[in-house]
């Protein structure tokens, strides 16, 4: 019989429409604000103490909380606040009752039941337009790029005037030049004659004679140091780029701002205290061989060795670098098959395969040691001239040896890290291999929530004239196709928390352009419903019975309403793939939307007519 379907068609609609349901359920859920502690390494766990501290601060201070809990692995723990002008207050107040060690950030609690959490569901992303997030400014420190820069050239120098058989004695200074010290003025011009040959236009050259000898100064020219400054920043853009995306941040912001600061702008709800963590942290690796028994003090240097069990010892290296940590190409976290230890598999890039083979094939049976370098802080609180508190952050270097390993043969372009401390060690360590080490430092400027951006008055005004255009839709559609029309609006409902659910399962972000293509959306479902009824109408007037109407208007109606979708989502596609930003919001709203339009304009209202009309005697249709 017509207008009639399968009750397996039935099942299946109402399936799909019910877990539409259930995937947009946790959008109705707003989070509360909250601030994230965690250690300031992941290796850190945090017990019941240091909530405790945290919790005794915050009464202290007379900021309201509740809901404090520490995550089962004791990774990070949350605090709940009762009012989000309390989230930054509430933030120094711990920080400085727990010290340094630890990382307080701002965040977001999701309030979602457990039970949808368990099933998988999720709230809806929301970009900065709409709701805001965590803001970043972070300050390249570019005197450490040039200390690095003058310490390459100070070895290359040495390096240079050896091979020449120039005698002199070459000494970087913490005055941020180098200086060289010869017993002749010939030797001195010598030197620096060779120098600017090996440096041109890189270097800046001033003599002095003094009674114990002749002096040649060398400091960067101002060309090399804005080179210089112009590279660190870049190149600390791109590993923030890439840190951000492996932290798996929707929609984020990063961006240059004036000489030698940075802008990150991480939206919605997010683990704040492990970007912070992963952002800051200036960790690189230093390939080295172990030092030789009768090898001079001046060639060798001393750390502390950091085994699995926490052995605290100490070794020597050869302040010759093999390859840093910017030479690897890849990196994973695994495990060791034979001790089930957690490790990290490294690939180098090609040079670095090259350097890494041609040091160890000659230095079989001595050890290599993996030098870990991290730059930490130390928090100090002094009152300025005002009579005011300032922090200060006094930074310095942590050097540790993570492994110290026999070479057994010539290493090539791939090897392995092992003597890690755990699994999230690992992680943490590849992680931050994958996305490049810093060329310099960077420091927490500035930390802050981010309002939505278009404010919350123009919101709720955006929400507003949507929801009454939507509600002056229905009108029209109920009063002008009477049954039809409500059968219509519910399908411009289920449309809706179908499309919603999809946008929450793929973890999009939603901004105010991808509201203007859910309106979009909303427009061309109503169309097709408004091509489907117009057809039955006309079919009707040609003398058709009613079930003959109905099949006739849903079947010719079909090849139109598909031809209008198809183009429209190839556009969409194509603004997908060549727009960024706002333009991606909205053809992701736009394409999900002609799919979720389709299901519900074509299938899902017909189901209900059938249901209606189906299988019985009709003699007129409220159309």
């Amino acid at each position: 019989m017509l207008n009639q379907y399968p009750i397996w068609k039935y099942l299946l609609i109402f399936f799909i429409v019910s877990f539409g349901f259930l995937y947009a359920a946790p959008n109705i859920y707003a989070p509360d604000p909250a601030v994230q502690i965690s250690g300031e390494s992941s290796a850190t766990e945090l017990d019941d103490r240091a909530l405790s501290i945290a919790s005794k601060a915050l009464t202290e201070a007379g900021i309201s909380f509740f809901g404090d809990e520490v995550r089962a692995d004791g990774s990070s723990m949350l605090i709940r606040l009762t009012s989000q002008d309390d989230q930054l207050p509430a933030q120094q107040v711990i920080q400085r009752a727990l010290g340094d060690g630890y990382i307080v950030a701002l965040n977001l609690a999701t309030t979602t039941p457990q039970w949808l959490a368990d099933l998988g569901a999720e709230s809806m992303k929301l970009g900065l337009d709409l709701r805001g997030g965590v803001h970043f400014l972070l300050e390249v420190d570019t005197d450490v790029a040039q200390e690095k820069q003058l310490e390459f050239y100070s070895k290359t120098i040495k390096r240079v005037l050896r091979e020449e058989k120039i005698r002199g004695f070459i000494r970087q200074l913490d005055d941020g030049r180098i200086r060289g010290k010869f017993t002749t003025e010939e030797l001195r011009d010598q030197a620096s004659s060779k120098i600017r040959s090996e440096f041109s236009g890189e270097l800046l050259h001033l003599s002095e004679d003094q009674e114990d000898g002749f002096y040649l100064y060398l400091s960067l020219s101002e060309a090399k140091a804005s080179e210089i400054i112009s590279y660190a920043v870049s190149q600390n853009l791109t590993t923030l780029r890439n840190r951000v995306n492996e932290l798996g941040v929707a929609e984020p912001l990063v961006q240059q701002q004036g000489r030698n600061r940075i802008v990150v702008e991480l939206p919605g709800i997010q683990d704040t205290a492990e970007a912070k963590r992963i952002l800051g942290k200036t960790a690189n690796l230093e390939f080295r061989l172990e030092a030789k028994h009768d090898a001079p003090r001046s060639s060798k240097e001393e750390f502390e060795f950091r085994s699995p069990d926490r052995f605290a010892g100490s070794a020597f290296l050869e302040r010759d670098v093999v390859i840093t940590g910017e030479r690897v190409a890849s990196a994973a976290a695994g495990f060791d098959p034979q001790t089930s230890q957690p490790e990290v598999n490294i690939r180098l890039d090609s040079e670095g395969g090259t350097m890494m083979h041609r040091v160890t094939r000659h230095n079989i049976k001595r050890r290599l040691g993996v030098l870990f370098i991290e730059r930490k802080s130390r928090t100090r609180y002094e009152i300025n001239e005002a009579g005011e508190e300032v922090v200060i952050k006094v930074p310095y270097d942590e050097k540790k040896i993570i492994s110290l390993a026999t070479i057994q043969s010539a290493l090539g372009v791939q090897f392995r890290i092992t003597g890690l401390d755990n699994p999230a060690e690992a992680a943490e360590l590849a992680l931050l291999l994958r996305a490049g080490a810093l060329a310099a430092p960077i420091d927490f400027v500035e930390e802050r929530t981010v309002g939505p951006s278009l404010g919350a008055e123009n919101i709720q005004l955006g929400v507003a004239s949507v929801q009454i255009g939507l509600a002056l839709v229905a009108v029209f559609m109920v009063v002008y196709y009477r049954l039809f029309g409500v059968i219509a609006v519910v399908g411009l409902t289920v449309n809706l928390v179908l499309l919603i659910a999809l946008m929450s399962i793929i973890s999009a972000t939603l901004t105010l352009p991808g509201i203007a293509g859910i309106v979009l959306t909303v427009g061309m479902a109503v169309d097709a419903n408004v091509l489907i009824f117009a057809r039955i109408r006309e079919e009707l007037r040609n003398g058709m019975t009613p079930q003959q109407a109905i099949n006739s208007g849903y079947e010719r109606a079909f090849v139109t309403i598909m031809d209008a979708n198809i183009t429209t989502l190839l556009v969409a596609v194509i603004l997908y793939a060549v727009g960024t930003g706002p333009v991606k919001g909205f053809a992701v709203t736009l394409s999900l939307g002609i799919v979720t339009s389709m299901f519900t304009a074509i299938i899902g209202s017909r189901a209900i007519v059938n249901l209606i009309y189906g299988g019985r005697k009709v003699k007129k249709l409220a159309i």
